[in-house]
């Protein structure tokens, strides 16, 4: 867990550099939003996949599909709740949602698989 939040720290460094200093076009005005929801979903993830890794090992693969599916539902609904409210500049906004998706999901994986190599 500790790994995730310094990954948030960093892109949260990162992103408010950019807005500060230079305001690109690329960079929605509410990304602290998109930042605390993927820290929290990870956090979900984290928890789910944690409980799994404890006891009955067998459990950790559903467990594991179970949070990967409700990551996706989860983020479903985020991005259809925004659009339903008519954010401004939706498509950087779609943009700056599937960019973090995919950048959180690639680290859990990577985090994943480098400590199941250690346990096994």
């Amino acid at each position: 867990m500790l790994r995730t939040i310094i990954l948030t720290a960093i892109l949260a460094i990162v992103f408010f550099s950019a807005e500060r200093y230079s305001a690109p076009a690329w960079l929605h005005p509410d990304w602290k939003i998109l930042l605390l929801f993927f820290f929290s979903v990870s956090f979900l993830t984290h928890r789910l996949v944690e409980s799994g890794l404890q006891g009955d090992r067998e459990r950790f693969i559903p467990l594991y599909l179970a949070a990967t599916v409700a990551r996706l539902i989860l983020g479903l609904a985020f991005v259809g709740f925004f659009l339903f409210r008519h954010i401004d500049q939706r498509r950087t906004f779609v943009f700056d949602f599937l960019v973090l998706y995919i950048f959180y999901t690639g680290f859990e994986i990577w985090s994943l698989t480098r400590n199941l190599r250690r346990d096994s």
